[in-house]
Parts: structure tokens; C-alpha cells; sequence
């Protein structure tokens, strides 16, 4: 299959819409979701030199996934997996983040008893993006990744040499039993520590980071009841980049925004004979056509009739019907992932 054919199948695809149809609703006290993104490399065919802006060159890729908590993999296993976690995914620009919260709430409102659900956990890095998912899915709770909050709490602390690992910890104290006010004090000593401006620079950067997302970050080191760790770097690396972005490829935003609806589907345990299927019951009917079925006596019948002036039927055929409607049938007959 040419690389040409195989971007004509994957921007062609259309996905099935979650079911809104659930015999018996699933009551579970909590209910967490994890959100990050992953970049994506543009590919274009034009002008590469004139591109200034790094954010340009890239397009974001969001993931979301839904799921019940934690448990073993098997039962005698030390590993754990995610129990019942479903995936979504896709390129979500502007105004169509709102639509990427809302296909989860409807997900969530189709598969849960939301009316007997204590709280939903939010785990993301920060991003205004994942925050926004607050102002549509009810009795939520955002909560700061772990990782992200230990990765700048390292940041402002790698300075202090011997004693980075006491100024952690006072860190995390502060932002567990303390106010916005205590760790700023804090800020200030951890920037006296130095004279180097660059690392001054990075401190108070970190801090403000830290702040901006302060309620989620004290939620994240209190455990408050039901909160669990976020293992979102892991999923992203591979749901997504591990086929879009850890090797060197160029996307289009199209094909970029098909392959993660495809990744999501594929680890949702989606059945890709019925993703075939669909694409065909997406093919709209021509106004006032009828299904005709012809016997092979028929079409034998037909090409004695016509022999001299069309050829035989199948060729007449395909001289009556559009090119797009052509291309159209080829996709379908041909699509294999």
C-alpha cells in the first residue's frame, strides 16, 4: 500500500459515537480521569524556512481516559493496570475542547450512576485545557500530577547541593500544612541561596507554577480521600507517541486528529472489522436510487442485447457512475488497518 493511499483511508475514516444506551448504570463512589497531550510534528510542503514560531511546527494531540481506580493485572501478578479505563483522543483545537469534555461526559452520564458518585478526580499537569473539563463534568475535582509537581519542586531545589533533599521535604510541608503566603517566604530563601540570576529565573518560575495551581497541588500532597496517583506520561507514551511522535514523522493536522481517534479506538478494544463496517453505512444513498439485484441469466442476457454498442455490463456500469463515487467504493473495498 503506497503512503498516498494509506493517508486517502486513515483522513477518510469516520468513527462510531459512544452508545448512550446502557441496560444497568455502574455505581462507583469515585471515578478518576487522566488527561496530557503529546506533540505531533507538522508536516508540510512549503515554506519550512518561514516558519518562526516553534508552536507552529507542531500540532497537540490531547488524550483522556476515564477509569474505576486500580487493580492487579492477575491476581498472584505485582503489576497493576487500570480497571475498566476508557480512552478518547484526537486534535481538539479551540472551541473544540469543549466538545472533547463533552464526549467524555457523555460517556460517563451513559455508563455511571453520577447521582450516587461521591467525586470525580481531574489528574493533569496544569494545562488550561484539562481545567476546563471542571466547567463541564460535574462533581469534579482537579488535582495536580505528581509528577509534575515533583519535577518543579526539583527544579527549585537543585541548587542547595547537600541540602536539596531537607529543602524538598520543607517544600512539601509547606504546601501540605501551610499558606500561599509560607511558601512565597520560602521562595525568597531558596532564591537567596544563590547568586546566579539563571537559577534566581527558574526558582520563581517554579514557584509560580506551583501557585497557579496551588488547591490542586495541596489536594495531591494532603491524599485527600479517593485520590490516586496520575499515570498519564506513561499512557501518552503509549497510546500516542509510541505511533506518532517517538520516531520521526510528519503529520498533517487531519491525519494526526484520524490516527489518534484511532489509537483510542484500538485501546478501547474497538473491533476493526465493524470500524469497516461503519465506513460503509457512512456512504450516503443517491436521491431516488433502487437496489437492484440481477441474476447472472440477467447480466448474460443484457451483454447479448448490447454486445456490439457497450461491452459487457460491468464495464458499462462502471462508465455510468462519477469519479468521486468510484473512489469512494475503491476506499471501501480496500481499507485494512
Amino acid at each position: 500500500m503506497s503512503k498516498q493511499t494509506a493517508k486517502n483511508k486513515l483522513h477518510a475514516l469516520q468513527f462510531p459515537l459512544v452508545s448512550k444506551e446502557q441496560v444497568e448504570k455502574k455505581i462507583v463512589d469515585y471515578l478518576y480521569i487522566d488527561a496530557d497531550e503529546d506533540h505531533a510534528a507538522l508536516q508540510f510542503n512549503e515554506h519550512k524556512g518561514d516558519l518562526k514560531e516553534e508552536s507552529s511546527k507542531c500540532v497537540l494531540t490531547k488524550l483522556v481516559y476515564v477509569y474505576e481506580g486500580i487493580e492487579k493485572a492477575t491476581p498472584l501478578s505485582e503489576r497493576y493496570r487500570l480497571k475498566n479505563a476508557h480512552y478518547f483522543s484526537g486534535v481538539y483545537e479551540g472551541k473544540d475542547n469543549k466538545k472533547l469534555w463533552k464526549e467524555v461526559k457523555d460517556y460517563i452520564e451513559s455508563t455511571y450512576d453520577t447521582e450516587k458518585m461521591k467525586r470525580i478526580y481531574l489528574n493533569g499537569d496544569g494545562g488550561g485545557w484539562i481545567k476546563a473539563g471542571r466547567k463541564v463534568l460535574e462533581k469534579t475535582t482537579y488535582v495536580l500530577d505528581g509528577f509534575h509537581l515533583s519535577k518543579y519542586v526539583r527544579k527549585m531545589t537543585g541548587h542547595m547541593l547537600d541540602s536539596e533533599e531537607e529543602s524538598k521535604a520543607e517544600i512539601y510541608e509547606t504546601i501540605r500544612t501551610k499558606t500561599k503566603q509560607d511558601f512565597e517566604e520560602l521562595t525568597e530563601r531558596l532564591r537567596d541561596c544563590t547568586d546566579q540570576e539563571n537559577i534566581r529565573k527558574r526558582i520563581s518560575e517554579c514557584a509560580e507554577y506551583i501557585l497557579s495551581n496551588w488547591s490542586a497541588a495541596t489536594i495531591r500532597v494532603r491524599r485527600r480521600e479517593g485520590v490516586m496517583g496520575c499515570s498519564a506520561e506513561g499512557h501518552v507514551s503509549h497510546v500516542l507517541s509510541g505511533r506518532m511522535s517517538s520516531r520521526p514523522m510528519g503529520w498533517s493536522k487531519t491525519g494526526a486528529d484520524k490516527m489518534a481517534h484511532l489509537r483510542a479506538y484500538t485501546w478501547n478494544n474497538g473491533n476493526m472489522l465493524e470500524l469497516v463496517r461503519f465506513q460503509k453505512t457512512q456512504l450516503p444513498k443517491a436521491a431516488g436510487a433502487e437496489e437492484v439485484i440481477f441474476s447472472a441469466a440477467d447480466v448474460i442476457g443484457w451483454e447479448n442485447k448490447h454486445r456490439n454498442k457497450l461491452g459487457k455490463y460491468v464495464d458499462s456500469i462502471r462508465g455510468s457512475i462519477s469519479d468521486s463515487v468510484k473512489k469512494q467504493a475503491w476506499f471501501h473495498g480496500h481499507i485494512l488497518f
